[in-house]
Parts: C-alpha cells; structure tokens; sequence
C-alpha cells in the first residue's frame, strides 16, 4: 500500500537558492594516502636497519619485523579513526571511519599473527631447532614476549567478537565492552616493541618519532573521548525532560540544556547518549537527532532493540545526561544537486525527518520516501505531513512487507514510476541493512550514480 501526501501546486514555492554542483570530496582520498604514506615511511625504517640478508632463516625473520612494524603502526591508525576527531567526523563521515575502522581491524589481526608465526619459524630455522622448542625459548628468554603473547592473545578475541556473524549474536554493550580490551592489548605489546625491536633496540630515533607518534594518538584520543565530553557536560547541562512513546517499540527522549546553539548539531547528525542514571550510566550509545535543535531543546527517538534502549522509556525527567558530538557527515552538506530525495525504513526516519525539515528547497525540490512493514509502525506523520504542506514537499507513506521482486516499493521499477526523473537527485538512504543494500542498487539500475547516494547506518 502507497499512502502520499502533497503539497498544493498553488502555494508560493519558497525563495531558496538551490545548491550548484560541488568539487568532488578529496577527502577520503587524501586520508588514505596520508594512511599509506605512514606505512611506507615505516618500510623506510626497517630498510635503514637492515644491512643484510642471508640465509632463509633471515628472510623470515625479517618478514616478521616488517609485519610487526606494519601491525604496531596499524593499531596508531585504527585508534586515530575511532579518536572522534570531528574534522574527520565531519569530513570523511563516521560510516566511512567506521568500514575502515572495521577492515583495519581485519589487517592488523592478520599481521600481528603472521608476525608471530613469522619470527617463530625465522628463529627456528637459524637456530636448527623446532618450531615447538623455539616458542618455548622465546618466551622464556626474550623480555617481554609473554605479555607480546597475552596481546595476541586479546587482539584475535577481539577480532573474532567483532566479524559480522559475531555481532549479530550480541548486544551492543557486550560488544562496546569487549573491544576495550584492544586499549589493554596495544599496551601490553607497545614495551615488547622496544625491547626486543631490532628496529629500536640500538636507534634512539627511532624510539623517539615512534613514542611521539603512539602519545599524540594517546593524546587526542583522551581529549576527545573522555576530556572533551565532559568539558560540554559542565558546559550545557543537559537534562532530560520528557520521554514520549512513539509506538509500540519506539519513544523520544527530549533534552534540555543551555547553551545548545552551541553544540552546532546539524540535521542528520548523531550523538553518543550517557544518560546518568543507575545501570545506564557506563554506556554511551549513539542515536541521532530526530529534530533540529530548538533554542532550549534536544530530541532523539529509539526503537527498542536492547537493554539500553529499553530502559529509555523509563527515565525521570530531570536525569542529567552526557552527549559525545555532534557526529557523521550526513548532513545538507552531502547535498550536490537541486533535487533530493530522502529514503527512510523503520526508525531510519529519525535522521530523514531533521534533514526534511530544514535541507533548502524549492516546490517539489524535496521528495520523503517512508518505508514500513505496517502502518501502525508509522511515526512523525502529524509532524511530517504539516512539514510537507507547509515547504510545497512531497511525502510518500510506502507500507507493506518487502518483496523479492519488481514489485517491492523499493525497486527500481517502482522507484521510476514514483519519481520519473530520479536520474538527476541526490539521495539520502537510512534504514535497516538489507533495506540499503536493496534501495542503492535498485538506485544504481536506475541511473543515479553512487556518489549521489548518501548513506547512514545503524549498525555497529
């Protein structure tokens, strides 16, 4: 079933300038070579090192110190993407930090377990012995090795915790919990690096830029993680002040605070949600704004889907609350051409519905698209439909179960037929993972190009 809401063609369209076409984002790009450049210069370093090579036995063993340096600098870039430094978050946006973040992980477990077996069967074949017997005398008689080995050790649980099957098993406070321990591994095998790193052990340089590196990473993350959210919580004073079912599974927290023009949240964006109260101080999750900022008053609304945000609906007003942010580039800022199109599925509404209220737009400049399983499932339509008569905005209700074939809202067929010139839009995409996965490439079969289609996930 379609339900849709226009506005009246005989209302004055609003005097609003629409945006040109803008420079392609170099962002991502330059990042990653600044990533890679990092590496390379690490390579540099074991090359300045390495006066020769003889003998298969050197050949490993000097595969294993370029995999460790590879790895100890591996987990500094990892850290950095997940510092929530806000130019990163803003330019490069927190889905994208997020995939490298997770892809990163895959790579550093991988080195840091090649360089293992590495160093092992390299020590082994030099010194003629077995490969059992040599692991034995590398823990025993190199410094710090046992707590190289505990990191190991730590690093591939994490690692494990966190493939994609893993995840889906798990709460996100379980999850959240676990990862920590990546903080315990990367210090227990920092001191391994200097005490047994060919590469350190007799270049005092070296030592020094790789140190300085580790504690502005150190740094940074401290500042932003820890002393940064509670230099703004001194600051705004948030606190809530009502909690509002919504539906059956989802509710609206509103918070207040002062100064919150100064927080600079713009539609789209998200926040990291510490809500002091008993069993809920300890996690901070991320939900996005469902509003835009008003003068004196936040508002995020939550489909209930675990312990946290269960326990959202029975909070008292008054409680205080601390907010890490704003987060995420999926922002008007995204925005490329003249004509939007916003996509929502379920709770995905919650950024789209910020974002359809204040993107600038002509009549007919902005289309909402809001998929749900049934209609009692539908939330914001009283805000929503009086959003859309009042900006000359469009706003299609899509309600009914996917389907696997042309004949589900989101194909491209269908998607075609509701807007014959999708061609020329930008999209905004943000709902449940299969749902995106369907609506981008049902998008791409119709003709709009991938850097036209801007996503938000809600999946850790």
């Amino acid at each position: 079933m379609l339900l849709g809401v226009a506005a009246p063609v005989t209302s004055r369209a609003a005097r609003v300038t629409p945006p040109g076409r803008s420079a392609p984002d170099i962002a991502p790009e330059l990042a990653l070579a600044t990533i890679g450049a990092g590496a390379v210069a690490v390579l540099v370093l074991w090359w300045n090192d390495t006066i020769f090579i003889h003998g298969f036995g050197d050949w490993l063993t000097n595969a294993g110190r370029i995999t460790g340096l590879l790895d100890g600098y591996a987990v500094v870039v990892l850290l950095a993407l997940m510092a929530r430094v806000p130019a990163l978050e803003r330019r490069l946006g927190t889905d994208r930090l997020v995939r490298w973040h997770a892809s990163g992980g895959r790579y550093t477990v991988s080195l840091a377990v090649v360089h293992t077996l590495l160093i092992i069967w390299g020590y082994a074949v030099t010194a003629h012995s077995g490969l059992v017997h040599q692991t034995g005398d590398l823990l025993t008689a190199y410094p710090d090795v046992m707590m190289a080995t505990v990191a190991l050790g730590l690093l591939v649980v994490v690692g494990a915790v966190s493939a994609r099957a893993a995840r889906r098993r798990m709460k996100y406070e379980t999850w959240h919990y676990l990862h920590l321990y990546t903080y315990l591994a990367i210090a227990l095998a920092f001191a391994h690096q200097f005490a047994t790193g060919a590469d350190f052990v007799s270049n005092a340089s070296a030592r020094v830029l790789w140190s300085a590196l580790y504690i502005v990473v150190a740094a940074v993350l401290i500042w932003y993680r820890l002393l940064a959210p509670v230099r703004a919580a001194l600051r705004h004073r948030l606190r809530v002040v009502e909690v509002r079912r919504e539906s059956a599974d989802i509710v609206s927290v509103y918070i207040t605070g002062r100064r919150l023009d100064d927080l600079r949240a713009e539609p789209g964006q998200f926040f990291r949600w510490r809500f002091l109260t008993r069993g809920m101080w300890w996690a901070a999750n991320p939900y996005s704004l469902s509003a835009p900022v008003r003068r004196d008053r936040l508002r995020i609304t939550v489909k209930v889907a675990g312990d946290h945000s269960a326990a959202l609906e029975h909070l008292r007003p008054g409680t205080s609350v601390l907010a890490e942010g704003p987060y995420g580039s999926f922002t008007a800022a995204r925005r490329q051409r003249r004509k939007v199109l916003l996509i929502a599925g379920g709770v995905g509404i919650t950024p789209l519905r910020a974002l359809f209220e204040t993107l600038p737009a002509r009549r007919g400049d902005i289309t909402l698209l809001y998929r749900v399983n049934k209609a009692t499932d539908i939330v914001f339509r009283d805000e929503l439909d009086p959003i859309a008569h009042r900006r000359r905005a469009a706003v299609h209700y899509l309600v009914g179960p996917p389907r696997p074939d042309e004949r589900d809202h989101l194909s491209a067929t269908s998607l075609k037929r509701l807007i014959p010139d999708l061609r020329d839009y930008d999209v905004y995409l943000c709902g449940p993972d299969p749902m995106t996965a369907a609506a981008t490439k049902a998008l791409k079969v119709v003709g709009v190009p991938r850097r036209h289609i801007h996503n938000e996930s809600f999946v850790f």
